[in-house]
């Protein structure tokens, strides 16, 4: 039996996607591979697909992951395989390299697009690419080199790169272990890369972050405002309060699902439903 690596609370769920694109909403999933650690130790488990996304693969994506439309166009669609991931997935903590602002996301409109509410709120989410970037920025393929000391082939074919991930965290927490970390202010955190989930995933959490897309987010008041448009820094609930019509709009245009339920809760609240 192998021996667990990482100090576990909970399962925990290493993942990687290939899409026909960047954009979360719009684009669709055409690899995903996932490394399951469970935290009574044991082999981890595994699950990798292609999935057919209904829509074309675009040429910058191929150039990027060389997956054709013609290598998905007789795989199975979300809708199909939709079910199994989540149920792999369970209730375990999710992690990956980029995986806050991409993976994440895009896995959640997958999801909710064949109606399952995958809620994150109460997961662990350890986006190894934060660590590596707070403590030496830099790219998946240079992050393997500086910690492994390995050079990374075959980047870019999602189980390649989510192997590389848990590599390339095992090394970080090794390298970090006695390590503190000081801001821009001078303010040091001691060693704050542990082998332990709970504590990373505090470490490189942005607190002022509320959704994955980074449209909404904290002020100092800890009041949820908006982070784009003509009401960039108003409190949702304010503009809501005077400008109802702006709720409606935001539910019919291409915000995400996360965006979604949270604007539908706070007018929900002042609707008093």
């Amino acid at each position: 039996m192998q021996a667990q690596p990482f100090n576990l609370e909970k399962d925990i769920v290493f993942f990687d996607i290939e899409s026909t694109g960047l954009n979360i909403i719009q684009d669709r999933i055409v690899q995903i591979a996932l490394i399951k650690y469970l935290k009574n130790g044991g082999e981890p488990q595994e699950l990798s697909m292609l999935i057919n996304p209904g829509i074309p693969i675009s040429e910058e994506a191929y150039k990027v992951h060389n997956i054709s439309n013609d290598d998905v166009r007789n795989k199975p669609t979300f809708q199909q395989v939709g079910q199994k991931i989540y149920d792999f997935i369970g209730n375990a903590d999710l992690a990956g390299y980029n995986s806050d602002r991409f993976d994440v996301p895009m896995l959640i409109e997958e999801f909710h697009r064949i109606g399952i509410n995958f809620e994150v709120s109460q997961r662990r989410l350890i986006d190894v690419q934060k660590i590596f970037y707070k403590m030496e920025p830099r790219t998946l393929k240079a992050a393997y080199k500086f910690y492994c000391d390995k050079d990374l082939q075959d980047a870019h074919d999602a189980l390649a790169d989510v192997k590389a991930t848990v590599q390339v965290f095992k090394g970080q927490i090794e390298k970090y272990a006695h390590i503190d970390y000081v801001d821009g202010d001078g303010n040091v955190t001691p060693a704050p890369i542990q082998n332990n989930i709970k504590a990373i995933a505090d470490f490189i959490k942005d607190e002022a972050s509320i959704d994955m897309t980074q449209r909404l987010k904290l002020n100092a008041k800890s009041e949820i405002v908006f982070n784009f448009g003509k009401y960039s820094g108003r409190a949702v609930s304010e503009v809501f309060k005077i400008e109802p019509s702006y709720y409606h709009w935001m539910m019919d245009k291409d915000f995400s699902a996360q965006v979604k339920q949270i604007i539908t809760k706070i007018n929900n609240e002042l609707n008093g439903k």
